[in-house]
């Protein structure tokens, strides 16, 4: 039974025991209402007590039964809320460490409240897509109050007990414990010292109003709208609470109600959910068990001080992780200092970093020009040129001077970590680490499994990548791994629309209105149009078929290379990163057209997008065929933490089986007939084909 039942003295105790978060699955509600029975049934039991063992009271639904008919089995939330207020005999909720969600909700449900300090209380539902469905909008607002009540629904931000505590006039907590050790014995004593109290008191029957409410909630409106525009659920959360002001309690229930049932079928409910889900599945690796064990990462070198290596390095810093940086002239590790330094120093200014926490970081930064000094390190990271030359000369030194059990890791965006692995005698030690510019900034960690990358290394690094807040996704070894593969053909396909007709900024502004952060004209510029130049120079090596648009070959024939350079498919002013359109690249453009003979013609919007996305979900689908990712939803992490995919449509994936894939093949299908495109582009993948035969879904 994941709720025990137990009886001292007069007091019964509910102790929720549902590792790790004591999450309100079927069988522990069902102990709940079992419990609440026999107390209620027990003549020497006076009043009850339900609290949560281990290091939660409870973090509201047990994320193992999302979607599932358990999830809704009676008894559901709703009914054990109603169970505990109709209890005969007073309950209490003892809260400490994590009381969120359905957790908050069943606390609220009860008579009274008893609180320890430092409690993290919250309703994140909104981070689902969703609101309370368990009365939250309806009860935390006559609670604690209108307007601290709707800011915590609005944002589904954490806040400590002792904070609410001092809200003049809350109701919330009853008792505030003098500490978390303390909180059991004082539960017990405040148990026992309302024992004969009647009428029990209701949290549904308390006063919700506010003096101002059609002004308050018209400026909350106007306010929420202004910072979720593509998400309903927090204008609906706002209407929800002004619900709870304007009606009684049991209709302010049935609005509530109706809200969450609507809101769950929305597509962005859908790709929040997904997300939420998603992003915990990516950390698991099939054949890598939770209980591997795993190295120990006491301290990093870091190879190469440029930006890549500086911003790799901060992260292992913020995480409290000593780093001996390498580079190969002085100069060249001066400027890779000054860098971090200026990056802290910016944070400081901004109020993000204490001066106190800046010097830490930067008192666990040391430098070495010689190999020799990386001997006791327990992790190296090389970020140097992205050419296998370079690459092995790196790891032919790491592979001499660093320790028996060490771990070597690349950052390469593109190169085949196996022949990588193969320059050193220990390729089992050897494992893709590739971060995403800015290193310190962006979320994403490609975690590239090499052929003899062994168990405990993947273990490790997943868990290193946990430590320094990466969300970390798998991948096989193939050329450009899973985002960079799948962002090469969405470029041909970029290319492809100027042949046709577009120009940069048409097709950015399309993709933009869809909801990327930026269009692949704008990235190219940020990125650095140079280094697609390379690989392309490349590909008409290795793949003489394939076909490109020659306009990117064109641009960087001119120097324009984007915002380093100044100037890329637009021009840029020094210190601003505005995109300005420039008529000569316009120009260039439509010389180009002309010399192929190509009359243009005016692309729709859908056109663009469709295009655009769809080449990323088919090259997806190979991905996915060949096993160099494991699951759908690890390529959705891939490009809504890397790539700017916006978090409301779920990632690539998700959206392909939100459209259909049946539609999504016809849409190609169509795009292969246009004899200026590249009708092996269109080819549908075998996975693809067959899951919308069988009308299926990647997820």
């Amino acid at each position: 039974m994941t709720a025990e039942y137990k009886v001292h003295g007069n007091i019964a105790v509910i102790m929720l025991n549902n590792p790790p978060v004591n999450g309100l699955g079927y069988a522990t509600r069902l102990g709940i209402t079992d419990g609440l029975s026999k107390a209620n049934d027990d003549d020497a039991v006076k009043s009850i007590v339900i609290t949560g063992a281990g290091k939660a009271f409870s973090g509201g639904a047990d994320i193992n039964e999302f979607g599932s008919p358990k999830a809704v089995q009676e008894p559901n939330l709703l009914s054990v809320i109603l169970a505990l207020e109709n209890s005969s005999k007073p309950v209490v909720a003892a809260m400490h460490s994590v009381c969120m969600g359905g957790g908050l909700e069943l606390a609220l449900g009860c008579h009274y409240r008893i609180a320890a300090p430092g409690c993290s209380v919250a309703l994140p539902e909104v981070k689902l897509g969703l609101l309370p469905g368990a009365g939250g909008s309806q009860r935390l607002p006559r609670a604690l109050g209108v307007e601290p009540a709707l800011n915590m629904i609005v944002s589904g931000e954490p806040v400590k007990s002792e904070m609410l505590a001092q809200i003049p006039g809350q109701k919330l907590f009853d008792r505030m414990a003098s500490s978390l050790e303390s909180l059991a014995d004082e539960a017990f004593a405040f148990a026992q010292s309302i024992a004969d109290i009647r009428p029990l008191p209701l949290v549904r029957n308390l006063p919700c109003k506010h003096r101002n409410g059609d002004a308050y909630f018209q400026f909350a409106r106007n306010m929420v709208k202004g910072m979720a525009k593509n998400f309903p659920a927090p204008l609906k959360c706002v209407d929800a609470v002004e619900a709870a002001t304007k009606h009684k309690f049991d209709e302010g229930m049935r609005i509530e109600r109706e809200f969450f049932t609507n809101l769950m079928f929305t597509p962005e409910s859908r790709a929040l959910r997904h997300i939420f889900m998603a992003e915990r599945a990516a950390s698991k690796i099939p054949d890598v068990p939770a209980d591997t064990p795993k190295r120990a990462i006491n301290s990093v070198a870091v190879i190469g001080a440029g930006t890549m290596g500086g911003g790799i390095a901060m992260n292992f810093l913020n995480a409290g992780i000593p780093v001996k940086m390498l580079e190969m002239k002085q100069d060249a590790l001066d400027r890779g200092i000054a860098t971090i330094r200026k990056n802290y120093e910016s944070q400081v200014r901004k109020g993000k970093l204490t001066a106190d926490k800046y010097e830490q970081r930067m008192g666990l930064l040391s430098t070495t020009l010689s190999y020799d000094d990386l001997k006791d390190a327990d992790l190296g990271v090389e970020a140097v040129f992205e050419e296998m030359g370079v690459k092995q000369a790196v790891f032919k030194e790491l592979d001499r001077v660093m320790k028996p059990g060490a771990i070597l890791a690349s950052n390469t965006s593109t190169l085949d970590l196996n022949q990588i692995a193969a320059f050193t005698r220990r390729p089992e030690d050897v494992v893709g680490l590739h971060f995403f510019s800015p290193a310190n900034i962006m979320k994403l960690l490609e975690v590239v499994r090499g052929e003899k990358t062994a168990k405990d290394v993947m273990a490790t690094v997943m868990a290193l990548a946990r430590k320094i807040r990466k969300t970390a996704v798998v991948s096989g070894v193939c050329d450009g791994f899973i985002g960079n593969r799948m962002i090469e053909q969405y470029g041909r396909q970029g290319g492809f629309l100027l042949d046709e007709g577009c120009t940069p900024e048409q097709v950015d502004k399309a993709i933009e209105k869809f909801g990327f952060a930026m269009g692949p004209f704008r990235m190219g510029d940020l990125a650095g149009n140079d280094i697609g130049w390379a690989i392309r120079k490349r590909r008409y090596q290795e793949k003489p078929s394939m076909k490109y648009s020659k306009t990117a070959d064109l641009l960087c024939e001119k120097g324009r290379f984007g915002q380093k350079t100044g100037a890329g498919w637009y021009d840029y002013v020094a210190g601003r990163r505005d995109a300005i359109p420039n008529r000569e690249v316009v120009q260039m453009i439509e010389e180009h057209r002309k010399s192929l003979g190509i009359t243009p013609r005016k692309i729709p919007d859908e056109e663009i997008v469709q295009r655009l996305v769809y080449s990323l979900v088919n090259e997806a689908a190979h991905i996915l065929e060949e096993g160099i990712a494991s699951k759908a939803s690890d390529i959705d992490m891939v490009y809504l933490m890397g790539y700017g995919f916006p978090i409301y449509r779920g990632g690539p994936m998700l959206y392909a089986d939100q459209v259909g894939l049946f539609n999504v093949v016809q849409a190609m299908k169509r795009f292969a007939k246009n004899p200026l495109d590249d009708a092996n582009f269109w080819k549908p993948a075998p996975l693809l084909a067959r899951l919308a035969a069988e009308g299926k879904t990647f997820n």
